[in-house]
């Protein structure tokens, strides 16, 4: 900065010092070299630009922390419109009705009676099939007239009209496919009904069932389960029927119940039939103990299994002409052999078992009598021991047949020429039935 204006700063320029050492300093004259510091007009021919100041830039502002959300705060929820949730739960609803639907259509429609309930399976089938069907185990069904029938599915409730010609399937499907089983499916808590098959008696209900049929092994155990109908064995050989009613409980015997399988007493073997040389020399046996004295005998026959072979063996046994006193052969006392048949002799006598021999055989196996050994035809009878429970077959059950060689009967049977005869008809039969005549003659003779 220059001399003159530093002096100006401090006071030190001698004119000003002169006035004012010098008397009094005017600040209003125009001497003063024409300056008024307080005039007016001193600066009015002066131009003094303008300049607005700069405002100081400001510090970029600070980024504001982000707040982390407060897990336990309750979440702002977002309002939906009412009618759009409105379709959005209606949307929801058709959806699951729909899948419920579809899922519905594999599932068998259901016949219930009472308390009794059993798919079926059949959807081919009608209401009159089905009712004819179910008579058998409800005898209330039995005349169509007086049964009617409703379909219930769900809260759907459709009565069938025409059940001879209306299959149980057909009407299911109906109900199924219909505009009023999807909005029901749509409000109904139970997704998942099942379509009953319900049969209306018009005479009045005899009871009321609480389960519905089953085998058991006795009454004990009948009567303790829930089945309706119960079948069960008695000790007196007996199959028994129970129904169970509010009433209480009737039980007769049963008589052709389908739930029980077609049977036989009988034999049914597993092994080779005897062959009848075997047979024959039994016989020839028996006659040599009679010549001696009418003396009965034994003759015990085995099956080995290495062998596959029939075996026939006479134990050491002490003998009356009414009764026969054996011991087994230990040779045969092993897993190899199965003792299969019994046969002893009547010598003379006709062939039968008597007490004796049901005291005695009470081993599960086959057993024979001989009698009238001294017949051209002897005669055979033969019976099983189930445990002691006895029961006779015929001797061809077990033995081969006398007529063994067909190709040779057969053979001679085709060189037989045969005419109708207005007196008599001829035996078509063949062969096998003059056998059979001749076995019912030896039968007439024994109960002579």
């Amino acid at each position: 900065m220059d001399e003159q204006k530093l002096n100006q700063g401090t006071g030190t320029n001698d004119d000003t010092d002169e006035q004012i050492n010098g008397g009094e300093l005017d600040l209003g004259s125009e001497d003063n070299g024409g300056f008024d510091p307080f005039g007016d007009n001193d600066f009015a021919d002066e131009e003094i630009p303008f300049t607005q100041p700069e405002e100081p830039a400001k510090p970029p502002k600070a980024d504001k922390p982000v707040k982390k959300a407060d897990s336990t705060a309750a979440p702002v929820k977002k309002e939906i419109p009412a009618n759009l949730l409105e379709q959005a739960l209606a949307a929801a609803e058709t959806k699951d009705a729909e899948t419920s639907r579809t899922s519905l259509f594999t599932k068998p429609p259901v016949f219930v009676h009472g308390s009794a309930t059993e798919d079926v399976d059949d959807p081919t089938k009608t209401f009159e099939e089905l009712r004819i069907e179910k008579s058998v185990d409800f005898p209330e069904l039995e005349d169509g007239k007086k049964v009617s029938w409703t379909v219930v599915y769900g809260t759907i409730t459709k009565p069938v009209t025409n059940p001879k010609d209306t299959a149980v399937g057909k009407i299911k499907s109906d109900i199924e496919t219909s505009k009023e089983f999807l909005d029901a499916l749509k409000k109904a808590k139970d997704k998942n009904p099942s379509c009953q098959l319900k049969p209306k008696i018009t005479a009045q209900s005899k009871g009321k069932a609480s389960a519905y049929k089953g085998v058991f092994t006795s009454y004990e155990e009948a009567d303790k389960s829930d089945k309706v109908i119960a079948l069960f064995p008695a000790r007196d050989g007996k199959v028994y029927e129970m129904r169970k009613t509010e009433m209480g409980n009737f039980l007769t015997p049963s008589l052709g119940n389908e739930m029980l399988s077609e049977a036989r007493a009988g034999f049914y073997p597993a092994l080779p039939l005897i062959p009848n040389y075997h047979l024959f020399d039994v016989i020839s046996f028996f006659r040599l103990m009679a010549l001696h004295g009418d003396y009965e005998a034994l003759v015990n026959v085995y099956w080995d299994k290495e062998t596959e072979e029939f075996i026939l063996d006479v134990p050491a046994q002490t003998v009356t002409s009414v009764s026969v006193d054996s011991e087994v052969n230990p040779v045969y006392d092993s897993d190899r052999y199965i003792h299969y048949m019994d046969i002893h002799s009547h010598n003379r006598m006709k062939a039968f078992f008597s007490s004796t021999d049901d005291r005695d055989e009470k081993a599960t196996r086959v057993y024979a009598v001989i009698g009238r050994v001294f017949d051209y035809f002897p005669q055979i009878r033969v019976r099983i021991s189930n445990g002691g429970t006895f029961c006779e077959i015929k001797p061809d059950d077990v033995f081969e047949d006398l007529n063994r060689d067909e190709a040779v009967t057969e053979d001679w049977f085709k060189r037989i020429e045969m005419k109708k005869s207005k007196e008599r008809e001829p035996d078509q039969a063949g062969f096998a039935a003059i056998l059979k005549k001749f076995a019912e003659t030896d039968k007439a003779g024994e109960d002579e």
